[in-house]
């Protein structure tokens, strides 16, 4: 690693040469000779008192050198983190009128609704967003992470409230404007889940197979459950497949909440590994810094030249 990746600013470093030329006066200097008044004395040279001195005397060039280094800039690069990748889930909702049909203790389309709620609660951290059709489409709520809004959608958009265009069952219309939304969403996983009790006439004549080519080259994959008796209907089972997703038949109300279940330990998060980053690293130099001062403190006490 050269000095670019170990400093922002690495040509601040240029004025290490103030404290390096500070260090070698200090070390070369012929220091301070003391006579004293007593005729053919012994005593020692006292070398490493001289040794001492100079060394807390060099305090102020190496805290001189501990700021240009922190001019610098330096960096550490720190370990790669696993990123949790975001799923934008999009729930298309069938209110034609058949989904007031009985299921459960309440009918097809509460049910529905109840499911999707449980569900948000298992890929907390996801982004979801709700599209209601039947005839027509209408993003109800767009692809984001405040689930707020699901919570309040179930009475607004009942099938009986809904006026006669809603009546129908469009799925290959609604799809498409399901893939018109999450294309938008550069970011993350993309999955459609499908909830419909009907047979749609806009996916015959190989529309389905065209529809499920254009979400699979977009990443998007559909999960289906038809609550309605009978079998699943075939462009819906072959629109699943060919995304990578499954269709599901649940029989009761608690057949539903397993399908979402299932769905969930289908799609897993997936975790990702980030880059490492260059973060700035100057707690070892203001520590050290501090310590040279705390240490100039101390030599302050008894440890320095006298003034005689």
């Amino acid at each position: 690693m050269d000095s670019i990746d170990l400093f922002r600013h690495p040509s601040a470093l240029f004025f290490l040469v103030l404290p390096a030329g500070l260090l070698l006066w200090t070390w070369n200097r012929a220091g301070r000779s003391v006579v004293l008044p007593f005729d053919h004395a012994g005593g020692s040279s006292g070398a490493w008192i001289g040794f001492f001195l100079r060394l807390f005397e060099s305090i102020p060039a190496l805290l001189l050198a501990i700021v240009c280094v922190l001019f610098a800039g330096p960096q550490a690069w720190e370990a790669p983190r696993s990123k949790r990748v975001l799923t934008n889930i999009q729930f298309c909702v069938d209110v034609s009128g058949s989904m007031t049909a009985k299921f459960g203790e309440g009918d097809r389309y509460e049910a529905s609704m109840v499911a999707i709620n449980q569900f948000l609660d298992y890929r907390t951290g996801d982004a979801f967003g709700l599209t209601f059709f039947g005839n027509s489409v209408l993003h109800w709520v767009p692809v984001t992470t405040d689930i707020s809004a699901f919570r309040c959608a179930p009475p607004f958009m009942r099938p009986q409230n809904l006026p006669n265009w809603f009546g129908g069952t469009e799925i290959a219309k609604a799809l498409m404007a399901c893939r018109k939304v999450l294309i938008e969403r550069e970011e993350g996983d993309r999955m459609i889940i499908l909830v419909s009790d009907g047979y749609s006439s806009d996916l015959g004549n190989g529309n389905d197979e065209a529809i499920a080519r254009d979400l699979l080259r977009d990443n998007i994959v559909v999960y289906t459950v038809h609550i309605a008796e009978g079998a699943i209907p075939d462009p819906i089972v072959r629109i699943a497949s060919l995304t990578g997703g499954e269709a599901f038949k649940p029989e009761d109300t608690d057949g539903l909440k397993r399908v979402f279940e299932r769905i969930d330990k289908m799609q897993k998060t997936r975790m990702e590994k980030s880059q490492a980053e260059a973060t700035d690293d100057l707690r070892p130099w203001c520590l050290a810094g501090l310590g040279l001062i705390l240490a100039g403190l101390l030599a302050l006490f008894g440890l320095r030249y006298t003034p005689w």
